[in-house]
């Protein structure tokens, strides 16, 4: 008789229900390396029975009844998230997972603006998928549980582990959809994270691997293999200072990594004159704040500051993917902020790709100064709108912690399009809008400005506690603020 890992309730249930008999029977032939995923609804009421989805159900009946009995002796409901895992029960499964998905039919939660319903899918279902890698299974098969797309984007983002530097790797897991649900939806968001999983390897990376010229070289590949109705252009030093760049090249100035300004292209829309829709992202690959310094508790985390950049960049590689009928254009000026003999000096004065100068109280606040260059060039375009996606600033987080996206936006237009799109998605963070432009517009007339010599200023102040200093709190107003008089 095999002694299954089963806590020593279960193995005595096991004995009692002559479950052993079955597992003995096919364990033998059981395929040691595939598992496989199954969903399981909280109760409606107290003394209800909970339910299986469907393919829950079905699996129930294959092996007789056995999944149900085994669950109900193996501890209290599985809440929201919750998983529990049990082994030999058929002879194509080494083990099954069952996850807890919540309560059955949750729709959009109007307050937080998401599908709860899906959320709790994409949860239960990488929380389940993520068991195997312990149990070195290479192969998952992962019930719909009534959504494919959820489903398949919780086990891809759930499976992620960045370990490219690690010798020893965690058994590669490959997802698949458990019977004949909606193969399309569940490719469909296959595709979705995989996207996601681009952005979080280049934030991910260390600062001395990812630089502005291999980030460049990723989304070039990535782009290329992903459709031919795509073209990149990786611009050097030579370029950016042919177009006067210089408040982008000020920044790149202070280290001896080379800037690259990454312009991409996807055209996807059957009229090639269609104007485009261009996003633009904050590429700074590491940032050490400059002579601005930052505390060194945390730096390395200035390696995801090309986050804005990642995000954009991996949107349009999916884009290309999806093959979208429209036109999208990437701009990602990338470099590094370092401090050295070089750099910029707290007080320098830069001018930027349109003539205006700016005055850099704090070298801390240069994501400013290199999306000003980027939005600038970006007008070239005629785009019908532009995007502009970047880890600015360290405000932002004050404001709302780490679970939400801060949005300011002059178009209300595009804000509820952006809000919609939100409410029929389910991914993690929540845009919410900080303030609007007449909000902006009196912060902008109450500030002193004493000093004549510049058009704008970059500036973000570190020195005083945030309840001290109210402009440490309206960093991300200022940054928005100075971005906005650029084109």
């Amino acid at each position: 008789m095999f002694l299954l890992p089963l806590p020593a309730v279960g193995r005595v249930a096991v004995r009692r229900l002559g479950v052993n008999r079955f597992w003995s029977r096919g364990f033998g032939t059981a395929d040691m390396t595939k598992g496989l995923v199954l969903g399981i609804y909280s109760r409606e009421k107290e003394n209800d029975v909970p339910q299986f989805t469907s393919a829950g159900e079905n699996f129930d009946k294959l092996v007789s009844g056995k999944l149900r009995e085994i669950l109900n002796i193996s501890g209290p409901p599985l809440k929201a998230g919750k998983t529990r895992t049990f082994y030999g029960l058929h002879e194509d499964f080494s083990s099954v997972v069952v996850v807890g998905l919540g309560k059955k039919g949750v729709g959009v939660d109007d307050q937080e603006n998401w599908h709860e319903g899906k959320e709790n899918i994409r949860a239960a279902v990488a929380a389940g998928c993520r068991q195997f890698q312990d149990l070195e299974i290479s192969s998952v098969e992962v019930d719909p549980c009534g959504d494919a797309q959820a489903a398949a984007e919780g086990a891809v983002l759930g499976l992620y582990e960045y370990d490219d530097l690690k010798q020893k790797k965690k058994v590669a897991i490959s997802a698949k959809l458990h019977g004949s649900g909606d193969l399309e939806a569940w490719q469909k968001g296959v595709l979705f994270a995989s996207g996601q999983n681009l952005a979080r390897q280049l934030m991910e990376s260390p600062a001395n691997e990812m630089t502005p010229t291999k980030f460049a070289e990723i989304i070039e590949k990535n782009l290329k293999s992903a459709s031919s109705k795509t073209e990149v252009h990786i611009r050097p030093k030579s370029w950016i200072e042919e177009q006067e760049m210089g408040s982008f090249l000020s920044v790149a100035k202070g280290s001896d990594e080379p800037p690259v300004f990454l312009e991409i292209h996807y055209r996807g829309s059957p009229n090639a004159s269609d104007a485009p829709l261009v996003f633009v992202g904050k590429g700074i690959t590491f940032d050490s704040g400059g002579i601005s310094i930052k505390p060194s508790a945390n730096m390395d985390l200035m390696r995801a500051d090309m986050g804005g950049a990642a995000t954009i960049c991996s949107a349009i590689v999916s884009a290309a993917k999806l093959n979208l009928p429209i036109n999208l254009i990437g701009l990602a000026p990338l470099c590094e902020n370092m401090p050295s003999g070089k750099a910029n000096k707290p007080g320098d004065v830069v001018r930027a790709r349109n003539g205006k100068t700016i005055q850099v109280d704090n070298t801390d606040a240069e994501g400013r100064l290199i999306l000003a260059d980027a939005l600038c060039y970006a007008h070239t375009f005629n785009p019908k709108l532009i995007i502009n996606a970047a880890t600015l600033t360290g405000a932002m987080d004050i404001a709302l912690g780490s679970g939400a996206t801060g949005v300011f936006t002059n178009s209300s237009w595009l804000w509820n399009k952006l809000f919609e799109i939100r409410r029929s998605m389910h991914s993690c963070s929540v845009p919410e809008r900080i303030c609007d432009s007449s909000q902006v517009g009196t912060f902008r007339h109450s500030r002193r400005d004493d000093q004549q010599r510049r058009d704008l200023v970059s500036e973000e102040r570190h020195d005083r506690e945030a309840h001290e200093d109210p402009d440490r709190v309206l960093g991300s107003v200022q940054s928005r603020q100075c971005l906005v008089q650029i084109p």
